[in-house]
């Protein structure tokens, strides 16, 4: 049984989703960012980490790659084209909209006080907004690799839920009805339906 260390209101929420997805057998251990638990099992103290029987992965994205590689599902096969598209649009999601919202998410509380620079949240706002009507334009049918939902739907339909709660607003409507395609799959819907 795989173990995922994080709260689900992180980016662990993408592993055990994707987990979900999978059908595969996991507990969760709302460890926070820096506790002991974590620590223990990477240096950096950042989550999720995910511990499979002795083996221990971090980063929500490789933990991901990692799981959907050894099942077989919710990924291209390592060396073909789709799964270099599929690669093409992970990294994209994480330079152009991730790190948007994680760049204002440090500056409005997690950074120390003397350190935070409010202002960032204006010109990410409009980053964030011009970097999803682009990302939109790649969208190939229901999901951004056509009819296969795979590893980036996870991670973006994350990023939209993160950008909800930070008051990111987006108005491009082709991420509005994408993200509630996302939503409406068995998996996610275990997972937030109280």
């Amino acid at each position: 049984m795989y173990e995922v260390l994080g709260s689900p209101t992180s980016r662990a929420f993408r592993v055990i989703w994707l987990l979900e997805e999978l059908g595969q057998p996991y507990k969760v251990n709302k460890a926070a960012p820096q506790s002991e638990d974590v620590l223990a099992l990477n240096p950096s103290g950042k989550i999720p980490v995910l511990k499979d029987g002795d083996e221990i992965v971090t980063d929500s994205t490789a933990i991901m790659t990692y799981l959907a590689d050894k099942h077989g599902a919710l990924t291209f096969p390592a060396g073909t084209i789709e799964r270099a598209h599929q690669d093409a649009l992970t990294n994209c999601i994480l330079d152009e909209i991730d790190s948007v919202l994680w760049i204002a998410t440090r500056h409005n509380f997690t950074l120390p006080e003397e350190q935070r620079v409010p202002e960032i949240r204006h010109p990410a706002k409009w980053e964030f907004g011009r970097n999803v009507d682009r990302l939109m334009k790649r969208c190939k049918g229901p999901f951004l690799m056509g009819d296969t939902f795979t590893i980036p739907d996870i991670i973006l339909c994350h990023c939209g839920t993160w950008a909800k709660s930070a008051k990111f607003p987006s108005d491009n409507e082709d991420l509005k009805a994408y993200l509630k395609r996302c939503r409406a799959r068995d998996a996610y819907q275990k997972l937030t339906s109280g």
